[in-house]
């Protein structure tokens, strides 16, 4: 539906049992049982299906689009038009609503450049999505590892070591360019048609891959690609390189995907030399993409400076090839721990250690699989260095940090002597006198966060899993 005529209304009271109660009610009229291929759309439609795509997008606490409407306010709007909103897209006559532009930077100076659709066209895109993904899971190669269930980068990059343990030495790290924005859409809607047989339902997709950006207030067309941060984005951009993945399985070539992150691998440099220009010309003949020739290469698989997938390198010593985290990954991870804990925030220490706590759980959630162990330990003693210079920042003046050497301790004349010093803060956080009042003990009643040993359990938890 077109933004301006959608009606506001006020956000009503109610526990999250009661709107989902009104999500439920999405759809008044019970969907004929049609059976045979043509009733898909029936099935995206159904009550239940769309009832579990509103909880799924409001989970994922999206920002609104053009229209500006929230999560909440969305449901209020569906339960005064939904008989009106799934007559039209029966009917044909439904129409999404342009993607508002948003701007993410990138590591290597660039943008990605992403879509965000209304919650509506969210909640719609969903219940696309989880009638489609069990049609395509089967297709799928078993090399393919991104936004499929069950299946992550760190089994991407396990099967990776697996392979190189089997011989594969080399690899082609293969880069496109703006694969999201570059899509071939009539490409696309011919691969959808060869497993959806109700035509309304590949118009209905077309409708959103054609829908539309707003940037600035300036509406673009959008001829191909299909924008990232859509629920919808992510099943048709495998569905698009599954053709990729099939003539390479074809031609027996070791290939591990997550998203549009590519390695191919090889067992001697000319093979992987071969690989580079045959992937190059599927990929640019028949899928009708471009090829980053700056940043596709063949790179020794073992070679630390080179050699990088999903942030994970790989490494060889005497019990074999392990997995490790990148440099760049480290190095990006240690600037964001500094930023965290820099002494002129003005924030309370525990609420520092609570940051620092929330960010290291999800980077280990996601580098568990790596041999981090004496990195870890390294920024354990690091990060605790940083908390006391931060304490001792906030101390301040020379008679708070002599009283408060004393309370933690220190005698008398060694408290005034180290309260009234002159010594920079990094040097006085790793004085003796600090690591004895200000103890690891003391800092982790306060609450730092032992993620070294966090990161043993996450290891043993997994491997036994």
């Amino acid at each position: 539906m077109k933004a301006e005529n959608r009606k506001g209304c006020p956000q009503r009271d109610g526990v999250e049992r009661k709107e989902y109660a009104g999500a439920q009610s999405f759809s008044a009229r019970e969907s004929k049982e049609r059976g045979g291929a043509n009733d898909l759309l029936e099935r995206i439609l159904e009550r239940e299906n769309l009832n579990r795509a509103y909880k799924q997008v409001k989970r994922n606490h999206g920002a609104p689009g053009i229209d500006g409407m929230t999560v909440e306010k969305a449901l209020l709007w569906i339960r005064e038009n939904r008989e009106e909103l799934l007559q039209s897209i029966r009917e044909g006559s439904y129409k999404p609503n342009p993607v508002r532009r948003k701007e993410i930077p990138k590591p290597d100076g660039g943008v990605r450049k992403l879509g965000i659709p209304t919650v509506v066209d969210r909640v719609i895109q969903q219940a696309i999505a989880q009638k489609l993904q069990p049609i395509y899971e089967p297709l799928f190669s078993d090399g393919s590892y991104g936004y499929r269930p069950k299946r992550s980068a760190q089994q991407a990059i396990q099967k990776v070591k697996n392979y190189t343990e089997q011989g594969y030495g080399y690899a082609v790290e293969i880069d496109l360019s703006k694969y999201f924005d570059t899509l071939n859409h009539e490409l696309l809607l011919n691969l959808l048609r060869r497993q959806i047989h109700d035509e309304r339902v590949t118009l209905l997709i077309k409708k959103y891959l054609k829908s539309g950006v707003m940037e600035g207030g300036t509406f673009t067309r959008t001829e191909e690609g299909s924008p990232q941060g859509g629920p919808l984005s992510p099943l048709l951009s495998n569905v698009y390189l599954n053709e990729f993945d099939q003539e390479m399985e074809r031609r027996g070539v070791k290939v591990i995907r997550y998203a549009d992150d590519i390695v191919v691998l090889a067992k001697s440099k000319r093979a992987a030399g071969r690989l580079l220009e045959s992937c190059r010309r599927y990929l640019e003949g028949k899928l009708k993409l471009k090829m980053n020739a700056q940043k596709s290469k063949v790179v020794s698989v073992l070679a630390i400076k080179h050699f990088k997938f999903l942030g994970f390198c790989l490494g060889k010593n005497k019990k074999g090839v392990y997995i490790r985290a990148h440099r760049e990954s480290l190095a990006k991870a240690k600037r964001k721990l500094r930023q965290l804990t820099r002494r002129n925030q003005g924030r309370n220490v525990r609420m520092v250690m609570e940051n620092v706590k929330s960010f290291i759980r999800g980077w280990l959630g996601y580098y568990y699989v790596a041999d981090i162990k004496r990195t870890l330990m390294s920024w354990n003693k690091w990060l605790r260095r940083r908390l006391r210079m931060y304490i001792w920042k906030q101390w301040k003046k020379p008679r708070t940090r002599i009283m408060n050497l004393k309370k933690l301790g220190i005698p008398e004349w060694q408290a005034y002597q180290w309260g009234n010093t002159r010594l920079g803060y990094w040097r006085i956080a790793g004085s003796a006198v600090l690591n004895r009042s200000i103890t690891n003990e003391k800092l982790a009643l306060a609450g730092y966060y032992d993620f070294p040993a966090q990161y043993e359990q996450l290891r043993l938890m997994h491997s036994s899993g």
